[in-house]
């Protein structure tokens, strides 16, 4: 594969691997995976699946506004470990329609006489701009996060940046004035179109709102959805809970596969009300009559499962970088599923899972690494657990 060159390489810190050849950064990323799991915590760890493409794959892209010493705008990301604007034109990992929009937006700045923020002073308008593409869809949304909501010109803008690129869907203002490092504000309207994109995974079509977490390469996506589904061993008869369930992707991949590798019912958690709203719309989206979507802390749903006697076949979960919680792993352990597929952000917390969840009498077989962050030290992995034939709840 040819090799590529960044200008930005040593000062941004995101692409460590770039000087890797492909095939050397999946073994790197399967040898990482494989220290992260203490000896004999699992059967195995499988090769690494990586992309054929390994280019352009972020289909959300955000990016920080400022000024050079000379007054004029500039975008693109905090430089590694300070909050200095490093400016990007073109990055190796983004998609390149989303690059020239930004692009775009900074140059149309000084004409509209719009400031960007500046951090020190609080005084400015515009703070970053986000967008999101459906790779499936070609549905683009562009969110414009300023700091008030009121918008000099806005139609005038707006009207300028759709003549430039009609490719765009949606356009959203997110009024966030906050001093912390939060990319979006509570508040937001729409500008044009209607306030959120879709997009096709899995054979399922996905409402994206601004604020919604969706998988950001959506090809790996693909093939780490398909390896959890094939692990989970669904026949048809399994009543399923995906926790942690965000808008729905798991849960509803896992309702409409083609039978007999489906499941009979799903339940989803999730304690963020909008993600909640966006699963609920993609359920009826995509007709999906054996799924139901709960807001909830998906600890205390399991444990309240489990004092009124229900049960689940199969637990599906996607926690966050930081892992889960012993907490939740009890409550898991107390509805007893016979098999819980456990999707991974982070090999070092989910080997700390792991060891909790083998306590708690399951067993780990295959851990599957995938790259969904080529040229980052980033790797995903996810793996099996089955109950075994020691008694669960009583770590």
């Amino acid at each position: 594969m040819e090799k590529k060159v960044c200008v930005n390489q040593k000062r941004c810190g995101s692409c460590r691997y770039l000087s890797l050849d492909y095939g050397q950064q999946l073994k790197q990323k399967e040898e990482y995976v494989r220290k992260s799991l203490e000896k004999g915590l699992v059967k195995k760890v499988m090769p690494a699946i990586g992309m054929e493409e390994p280019w352009h794959y972020r289909n959300k892209v955000t990016a920080v506004f400022s000024r050079d010493r000379k007054g004029n705008p500039i975008s693109g990301v905090y430089e590694g470990g300070t909050h200095h604007v490093l400016p990007v034109e073109e990055c190796l990992l983004e998609d390149v329609l989303a690059d020239r929009i930004i692009g775009t937006i900074r140059g149309m700045l000084k004409s509209f006489k719009i400031w960007v923020y500046d951090e020190d002073t609080r005084r400015g308008l515009l703070r970053y701009v986000l967008v999101r593409r459906g790779f499936a869809t070609g549905q683009v949304m562009v969110v414009l996060v300023m700091a008030s909501p009121v918008f000099p010109s806005r139609k005038n803008f707006i009207q300028a940046l759709l003549r430039a690129h009609p490719e765009i869907t949606t356009v959203v203002q997110n009024i966030n004035t906050r001093t912390d490092s939060l990319i979006l504000g509570d508040r937001q309207q729409v500008l044009y179109g209607k306030g959120y994109i879709e997009d096709v995974l899995c054979g399922c079509t996905f409402r994206i709102s601004p604020a919604s977490f969706y998988q950001i390469n959506p090809v790996q996506t693909q093939k780490l959805y398909e390896k959890a589904m094939e692990l989970a061993c669904l026949t048809g008869r399994e009543r399923v809970l995906d926790a942690y369930c965000g808008i729905g992707t798991i849960g509803l991949t896992a309702a409409l596969r083609p039978a007999p590798r489906r499941a009979k019912e799903v339940l989803g958690v999730e304690v963020n009300p909008d993600a909640v709203r966006d699963a609920i719309g993609n359920a009826k989206r995509n007709g999906a009559s054996n799924v139901r979507f709960y807001r909830a802390d998906a600890g205390e749903f399991m444990a309240k499962m489990a004092e009124r006697g229900e049960r689940a076949d199969v637990l599906f979960m996607d926690p966050p970088r930081g892992g889960s919680t012993e907490l939740f792993l009890k409550s898991a352990a107390r509805l007893a599923p016979g098999r819980i597929v456990y999707i991974s952000c982070n090999p070092q917390t989910l080997g700390r899972d792991l060891k909790v969840l083998r306590r708690l009498g399951y067993q780990a077989g295959e851990v599957w690494p995938v790259d969904m962050f080529p040229w980052t030290e980033s790797c995903e992995a996810v793996c099996s657990l089955t109950r075994g034939a020691s008694r669960p709840g009583r770590a």
